[in-house]
């Protein structure tokens, strides 16, 4: 079996440029979706432990609450939403990726998040409390790194100049809000259809009884 699957993502957090352009001109697409539902999966791997496992100086969560369907989501969801609503308008803005590279190249810029917060699941534990500084730095490092990344990613996938790709970057984030909103009122409704539904069924079963 071939390591390079997993020696990519590497090369592509240190290298992002080459790494992006070789992602979409040259490399194999399959392969790399399948290895961006990998990381997808670590990542939500990560967050369920570090909800459980992390020391209680940094762990600000009741380890007894927690729920791995909602990790999962709250993973699944953003990154979801992001693809849509960048491929939605990127197709509106002439950019040439498709959604299936959006996808890889939003879920490869997560890789820095797995690699820095998976140690510090651990050594959350042992630190003390003067040390937790590192810890919350190392956080930070982690979050500017996949922002980056995601950036250079979502210009080299779409072939946009710095300054575009920051206009469609904000402009991503507001379609976000977008159909987040569109998609409370939508379950919203459902709910209130469901209940209406009930409450005519329970109608009609005290007439009939």
């Amino acid at each position: 079996m071939s390591l390079e699957p997993l020696k990519y993502p590497l090369y592509l957090i240190v290298h992002p440029f080459n790494a992006y352009w070789e992602h979409k001109y040259e490399r194999n697409k399959r392969q790399d979706l399948i290895t961006s539902f990998v990381i997808l999966f670590l990542m939500i791997l990560t967050n369920v432990l570090g909800y459980q496992y992390s020391g209680f100086l940094v762990n600000m969560n009741n380890p007894l609450d927690m729920n791995s369907l909602m990790e999962a989501v709250y993973v699944i969801v953003p990154v979801l939403f992001w693809c849509v609503a960048n491929w939605s308008l990127t197709t509106l803005m002439e950019g040439e990726g498709k959604f299936t590279e959006i996808f890889t190249s939003t879920c490869f810029a997560l890789v820095p998040m797995i690699i820095i917060n998976f140690p510090w699941i651990w050594l959350s534990n042992v630190i003390s409390i003067q040390e937790t500084t590192f810890y919350y730095f190392s956080q930070s490092l982690a979050i500017l790194w996949s922002m980056y990344l995601l950036f250079v990613g979502n210009m080299t996938v779409h072939q946009y100049s710095p300054s575009k790709t920051i206009t469609t970057i904000f402009l991503t984030i507001l379609a976000m809000g977008f159909l987040a909103f569109i998609c409370l009122l939508f379950f919203g409704l459902i709910r209130q259809i469901v209940s209406f539904a009930d409450i005519i069924y329970q109608e009609i079963t005290m007439r009939s009884s």
